[in-house]
């Protein structure tokens, strides 16, 4: 392809689908058109792609997760695809600007987090690495929420994604499939076996959309297949009321319903088996049709369970297998163990789903009969060789709840934790009970991103500096970044990295102005955390050491510090009271030190609505300092530490998740940790002797900036002023945050003096941006891909060499 050429095809698509030209057109319309073409174009490929896996029977892996979260697709498709400088080139020569097509573009909010950020970065390198993997997850028709703040709290309204339709989508009712809900079963012997009878509940249609995830430059595009619901055609006269429709219809409506209510947790219950039951449905359809011996199935088909909330694959594969396919059940439960594997992504107990068995007998009467007998079985066979204290820890039904993660353990071949210190906690502390019945079960895969958007996407001006200095092949092979340590005393390559921040650091100053009013100098510090709002991550604790500098500047305005803006991006749970809190003292606090004359603008704080993989794209590249300061044993990995890394922010960080991994690739002069270790959390744990009221007497500073809390110092928050502060004296800082104060002001500290020796800080930034490859999901899903799902590259993918270009012609 080249620019006449494209600009043809440009023209005439544009006349095709809307009979006027270029300077007709508006940004919808030219929007529409580009990735008309972007997607007609890499459907060849698609096709192909999974012809070849149905014609070579190569073995697939089906990736489960209730989120997705791949933001905008059109600059990643043209990037993948090789096309991005060639279309920007020839649409600005039409006088179109590309950007101003990106914008039109909304985000595929399906996600709200690390858990589905990490999901998309999977599939984007599944595909790149020309592995056979498909995506599996529900097609919302509302994303998480839209933030907005109002008088400082935070809002929720809907995120309609879907108002103008997805150009990146194919609905495709011939693979529909029905999934049941409620009424009753019974099993009655038929033939020697057992088979079960259902009586009423009612049927829904799930229809696939799928998505194609275009590999890097290979001409391998994969599928992310997104269920949503419909009403079959034969069960219409049952759906009469509007009632009984939106009953069917709030399956797919939003992501996380309200789960603080009955309604809210059975409505999130059938959801999770909604999109497993059509997806293993789909796969089993999908393998019968290759017309080989069910035993076999293993040899060709992968199943992942992408944290709890898919865990009912195991039942559901059980399901089919014994009741449709007429297995017996030890047959069945062997290929299921073989099928299946899970990953566990958190250790904080409202990620280890429990439900009762009255819901779910409730909504998957006949799931729940087979979650109970593959309980029995499991006590029955554990009895001959361990105690029963051991059995009645590890079984799925205890005390009139089904434990999920257990299931997903006991009926998987695989568990993995998501970076080193979040498996050993599993295997010796959270999970060491499976694991000291099933140890060679365990193992570790460290997360990793999608660096290809997260550096040449979203931080061109970077990325020039590094095609310049060190080649091209860290596109393709992200661990040759560390070609850029053979630089760390270059002036000139130092420099130029130094540019690029300050080009980035403008950008999002202006973002920052257009949207929320607020002048931000960009030869300030850029000090960034960014993730969900949750009370272990403690933003609190952010919150805290703003106060503290605050004071400190209200008492000595000449004080030296170098200004620094501290930027927040984060959403809260409907429900979740104390996190929203939390926001809205945050947001007091930014009003009353924004508006403040006497800090002379030293120190600014802004809170970004809306936090999404777009805005994440803003503020990533600009980052100068990466807030990664969770409580020590609760973050299992973060990825947000590593973009932020690969960017060159400087990591403050606890020694948590894949933080500890990242200390190990820069050196531990390039990162500054500060807090609790894991033993020392432990160690409080296990004596009970932490007293958080006994920091805060002794502590003047502490005292100071916790009263501000309560006494009116801070503005309009005198609910959740209260409530935070409560937490930290009278609920005993579940969290350390007292605890762990200190050590992250001497950090920060440590900071303030770092970046006053430029040269040296931007050594720093680029160790850090020339250690991130190993961080890179290509690697990760390498690993998965051998150790745990036994697949391998698809032999006809055109990995690297001239010929990648000649993967999407016009």
């Amino acid at each position: 392809m080249d620019k006449i050429e494209f600009k043809q095809t440009f023209i005439e698509r544009l006349a095709e689908l809307y009979a006027m030209e270029v300077s007709d057109a508006t940004p919808i319309e030219l929007y529409q058109t580009l990735g008309s073409i972007v997607s007609t174009t890499y459907t060849k490929q698609w096709s192909k792609s999974w012809q070849d896996y149905r014609d070579t029977k190569q073995k697939q892996v089906y990736y489960f997760s209730i989120e997705f979260l791949p933001g905008k697709m059109l600059k990643s498709n043209l990037l993948n695809m090789g096309w991005l400088e060639i279309v920007e080139e020839a649409l600005s020569e039409l006088g179109i600007k590309l950007d101003d097509l990106i914008e039109i573009e909304p985000d595929m909010a399906l996600g709200n987090g690390g858990l589905g950020r990490l999901a998309s970065c999977f599939m984007d390198s599944i595909a790149s690495q020309s592995l056979p993997g498909n995506g599996n997850g529900i097609r919302y028709r509302y994303g998480l929420f839209k933030q907005r703040f109002v008088d400082g709290h935070q809002v929720e309204l809907p995120d309609e994604w879907l108002p103008k339709g997805n150009i990146w989508e194919v609905r495709k009712d011939s693979k529909a499939v029905d999934v049941h809900f409620g009424g009753s079963v019974h099993l009655e012997e038929h033939h020697g076996r057992l088979k079960p009878v259902y009586h009423g509940g009612y049927t829904v249609r799930a229809v696939p959309y799928d998505t194609g995830m275009v590999g890097y430059k290979n001409g391998t595009v994969n599928t992310m297949r997104l269920w949503d619901v419909a009403i079959p055609a034969e069960e219409e006269e049952h759906y009469r009321s509007i009632e009984d429709r939106r009953m069917v219809e709030e399956l797919t409506s939003v992501l996380y319903p309200d789960d603080s209510n009955e309604a809210g947790r059975k409505l999130r219950l059938s959801q999770e088996y909604f999109f497993v039951s059509a997806g293993v449905q789909s796969i089993l359809r999908y393998y019968k049709n290759l017309h080989l011996p069910l035993e076999q199935i293993s040899r060709y088909i992968a199943i992942h369970i992408n944290d709890t909330h898919p865990a009912m694959c195991i039942a559901e594969f059980m399901r089919l297998l014994v009741d449709q396919e007429n297995l017996k059940w030890e047959k069945a439960w062997r290929l299921t163990l073989q099928v299946m594997s899970y990953t566990n992504h958190t250790i904080m107990a409202e990620a280890l789903e429990k439900w009762s068995i009255e819901m779910m007998q409730d909504v998957c009467p006949r799931i729940y009969q087979i979650i109970e007998e593959i309980d029995r079985r499991f006590v029955e066979e554990m009895s001959t060789f361990h105690n029963q204290g051991l059995i009645q820890r590890t079984r799925i039904i205890q005390d009139g709840q089904i434990h999920m993660a257990h299931l997903a353990i006991l009926g998987s071949h695989s568990t993995n934790g998501v970076a080193k210190i979040h498996s050993d906690l599993l295997k010796n502390v959270i999970l060491n009970d499976f694991y000291v019945l099933y140890p060679s079960r365990f193992n570790n895969k460290t997360n990793g991103i999608a660096q290809r958007r997260w550096s040449q996407l979203a931080n061109p001006a970077m990325t020039k500096v590094l095609n310049q200095t060190i080649g091209d092949s860290w596109h393709r092979t992200p661990t040759d970044l560390h070609l850029l340590m053979n630089f760390t005393e270059d002036d000139e390559v130092l420099e130029q990295l130094a540019a690029a921040k300050l080009e980035n650091k403008k950008r999002l100053a202006a973002y920052i102005k257009e949207h929320k009013g607020i002048e931000v100098s960009p030869e300030a510090i850029f000090d960034v955390q960014i993730k969900r709002l949750h009370a272990y991550k403690r933003q609190l604790m952010n919150l805290m050491h703003i106060l503290k500098l605050y004071f400190e500047l209200k008492n000595d305005p000449k004080r030296d510090i170098h200004p620094r803006v501290f930027i927040f991006g984060a959403k809260a749970a409907p429900s979740y009271h104390y996190a929203k809190a939390i926001i809205k003292a945050i947001n007091e606090t930014a009003n009353l030190i924004n508006h403040d004359p006497d800090i002379q603008d030293k120190i600014k704080v802004v809170f970004l609505e809306n936090y999404n993989v777009s805005l994440a794209e803003k503020i990533i590249p600009a980052a100068e300092v990466s807030e990664q300061i969770s409580l020590a044993t609760k973050e299992a990995s973060g990825t947000s530490n590593m973009k932020l890394m690969l960017n060159g922010a400087l990591t403050i960080a606890t020694l948590d998740g894949a933080n500890i991994e990242i200390r190990e690739a820069v050196g531990e002069e390039n990162i500054v940790t500060f807090g609790l270790t894991e033993k020392e959390v432990y160690r409080y744990y296990q004596e009970q002797n932490y007293r958080s009221l006994e920091w805060y007497h002794n502590d003047p500073v502490i005292q100071r900036i916790l009263n501000a809390f309560i006494d009116g110092t801070i503005p309009n928050i005198v609910n959740e002023g209260k409530q935070i502060f409560d937490s930290l004296i009278q609920y005993h800082d579940e969290f350390f945050v007292l605890r762990d104060f200190a050590d992250y002001c001497r950090a920060q500290e440590i900071i303030n003096q770092l970046y006053q020796d430029s040269r040296r800080w931007n050594q720093i930034s680029l160790i850090n941006i020339a250690n991130a490859g190993i961080f890179s999901a290509d690697n990760t899903v390498e690993r998965y891909a051998e150790d745990i799902w036994q697949i391998r590259p698809n032999p006809s993918s055109q990995l690297g060499g001239a010929a990648q270009h000649d993967c999407y012609p016009l």
